[in-house]
């Protein structure tokens, strides 16, 4: 687990990388969108000079000094934030002046300032408290928990039809055709025959219907209730919460609920009496009373007699 959020903590931050931009593009994403939101949607720094984007530096410096003058706070006094579209005004006639600067903004003139702009771009704007970071870290951490268990999950089930079908070859043989009766193999852990290399393995019984695993006297099926399916409700976190309110909420009792939980104890008590009934007669497996179990829960099954 720990190797899979090295792995992908590690992609994040490759990608991340490469996907920022420079200090420079960074200051000519703010003077885009406070240039539009001043002087209007559309305004581009050639627009705003009054210069083509084909002028010179000449020609820019030109259009600089007659536009400074019209907006000199001293020239407008009382006029709203003044000052601070004349200092912008520097600003852009300094990059315009600039080769590599103009460089950059002509890139984004002609491409369009993108929509996703980098991390350290938003994080610069939006700082978040303490509260936000956990949160954000909570969810991310069961984020990625989630997607482990599901690759997990995923690598489980080829696992188990793995040992299933290397049972049935010991079984049945090469053709995998299905013969009468019961038989019992021995399986390593890692898929093999018999046993693996650290001297391990399981013992299954191959029937027509079905596999088994032989556990202690009980039948367990081996089949994908073995692997239970992964749920993003049952992360660290969605789970601490649903704790937490469990312990905080009053468990509330009504009519309802009482007769709900008389009738539940009624079937409980029957569903016992059949056990107990049905007990009496076990299946017998080599000698020994054999349960069949999945996902943790004992069920009854009928397993096929063997011959």
């Amino acid at each position: 687990m720990l190797r899979h959020l090295a792995f992908l903590f590690a992609l994040i931050f490759l990608v991340s990388t490469a996907l920022a931009w420079t200090k420079e593009d960074y200051e000519i994403f703010d003077l885009v969108g406070a240039i539009e939101a001043a002087e209007g949607p559309g305004t581009t720094f050639y627009s705003w000079l009054g210069v083509a984007p084909t002028a010179t530096t000449q020609e820019i410096s030109k259009a600089y000094r007659r536009k400074s003058v019209a907006l000199h706070p001293d020239k407008n006094p009382g006029v709203k934030n003044i000052q601070k579209r004349f200092a912008r005004l520097g600003v852009v006639a300094q990059i315009l002046r600039d080769h590599e600067g103009r460089k950059r903004y002509d890139f984004f003139y002609k491409n369009g300032v993108p929509k996703w702009r980098g991390t350290g771009y938003y994080y610069s704007r939006f700082r978040p408290g303490l509260g936000a970071v956990l949160l954000f870290l909570a969810l991310l951490t069961s984020t990625l928990q989630h997607v482990i268990s599901r690759m997990n999950h995923k690598r489980d089930l080829a696992r188990i039809d793995d040992i299933a079908r290397q049972a049935k070859l010991q079984a049945w043989g090469p053709r995998m055709v299905p013969l009468e009766g019961q038989r019992k193999v021995r399986v390593g852990l890692g898929g093999h025959p018999g046993q693996d290399e650290g001297g391990r393995g399981i013992d299954v019984l191959v029937s027509p219907e079905a596999c088994y695993l032989l556990e202690d006297d009980e039948l367990v099926p081996l089949d994908s209730t073995l692997a239970p399916s992964p749920s993003f409700a049952n992360t660290w976190f969605i789970a601490l919460i649903r704790s937490l309110v469990s312990r905080v909420l009053p468990k509330s009792s009504s009519p309802t609920t009482e007769a709900v939980s008389a009738s539940e104890a009624e079937t409980t008590e029957v569903e016992e009496t059949d056990a107990t009934a049905s007990d009496s007669a076990p299946i017998k497996i080599n000698g020994a009373a054999a349960a069949v179990k999945a996902g943790g829960r004992r069920r009854k099954a009928v397993a096929p007699k063997r011959k």
